[in-house]
């Protein structure tokens, strides 16, 4: 589209980077950007800014967080010895407002993808197994995607835990067979938690 404002065309280019985002979209964003106060816009950006340069990972859960440790690994509250390993942040988001897990979590940042040339090293493996090897885990969860990638991750890391002196189990089948956790409702991912099972890699066994 032909734009009288460069500065316009340029806005309209960022935006429709995002994913899911169009150009006629990008273009409706840019102009209610453009409708709006400075200090609004101002503020926009700032969060935005503060996002990408401040936001880190938990040392511990390799969770997003706004500080070394994150708000639920700093909670006394919760059971250290359980750990829940989910693909990112937003199966964590999922299984917390189920109010159904009261341990810790391992945020892996993806699941094995040999398509997308993604292998386990790419991943927060490395950090899960030395967690393990301290001694204090007692029940590793594996909550990942009933998706080809989630089961290949899932047996990828059974195999992997073996012998580190944890039961490795894997939430209830109670989501659909290609569904992401965070499109499941809470009451099926809650259940789905309680009613755990040990690892079987055969699914229906």
């Amino acid at each position: 589209m032909a734009l009288s404002s460069a500065l316009l065309e340029q806005a309209v280019d960022q935006l429709a980077t995002l994913p899911g985002i169009g150009r006629r979209t990008a273009m409706r964003l840019a102009l209610d950007l453009l409708r709006r106060e400075v200090h609004e816009v101002a503020r926009f950006s700032e969060a935005v800014r503060r996002l990408r340069e401040e936001v880190m990972y938990c040392r511990e859960c390799c969770n997003i967080s706004d500080s070394p440790l994150c708000s639920i690994c700093a909670d006394p509250r919760r059971e250290r010895s359980l750990i829940c390993v989910v693909e990112d942040i937003r199966d964590v988001i999922a299984i917390e407002n189920t109010l159904q897990f009261k341990g810790l979590y391992h945020v892996l940042g993806g699941v094995i993808s040999p398509m997308d040339g993604v292998g386990p090293d790419d991943l927060h493996t490395a950090e899960l197994m030395q967690r393990l090897d301290q001694g204090d885990v007692r029940e590793v969860v594996l909550a990942l995607g009933a998706t080809l990638e989630g089961d290949t991750t899932s047996f990828y890391l059974h195999r992997k835990l073996s012998g580190k002196g944890a039961v490795v189990t894997m939430i209830a089948r109670g989501i659909s067979i290609g569904g992401d956790l965070d499109q499941v409702d809470e009451a099926t991912l809650g259940r789905s938690i309680l009613e755990r099972k040990p690892y079987q890699h055969a699914m229906g066994q």
